[in-house]
């Protein structure tokens, strides 16, 4: 390579736009909140005495944290069981839903992706970085394809450098 010519970045030039889902990942604690503790012989649910444990609760534990409601024992739990949980954690958590952490994850992630405006998109040529410090779910990868694909004039997943391409807008 001749010394006389300048290195050009044409990755810089090329106008790509990365995105990067880790930028989305919820910065909360992740709990759960598991139903069986409060289960007659971890069985059955008393509505008088599970009432009562709820009530005792201490639900200050889950200041700020996102909270996963689930039932680790084989036992018929009535839908409204959750639903009071789900009151209970409303002035402490920051979020909460039945499900596992897994779950709940693709939760807020669906929640961030949401608030993204994808009209800054439009027309443009995105690189959704893959390979990143945190475990972003598969859910956040399907979903931001799923947002980005109708304004997008291409979609590639990985670095700007080496990119799969997903997705080319047809020409007009």
């Amino acid at each position: 390579m001749s010394q006389d010519r300048p290195i050009v970045n044409r990755v810089a030039q090329s106008g790509i736009i990365t995105l990067n889902l880790e930028d989305f990942y919820p910065t909360q604690e992740f709990v759960t909140f598991d139903i069986k503790p409060f289960l007659f012989m971890e069985l059955i649910l008393k509505e008088k005495d599970f009432r009562k444990a709820m009530k005792e609760h201490d639900w200050t534990a889950y200041e700020g944290k996102n909270v996963a409601i689930i039932c680790t024992a084989d036992a018929v739990v009535p839908v409204w069981a959750y639903m009071l949980i789900s009151t209970k954690l409303a002035p402490h958590a920051h979020f909460s839903a039945f499900g596992n952490e897994d779950m709940l994850r693709n939760l807020l992630f669906q929640q961030a992706l949401h608030q993204l405006d994808v009209s800054k998109f439009e027309d443009k040529r995105v690189v959704v970085k893959g390979c990143g410090q945190k475990p972003v779910p598969f859910y956040a990868y399907t979903e931001i394809t799923r947002l980005l694909k109708p304004v997008v004039k291409s979609l590639m997943y990985g670095e700007p450098c080496s990119t799969v391409p997903i997705y080319k807008q047809p020409r007009k």
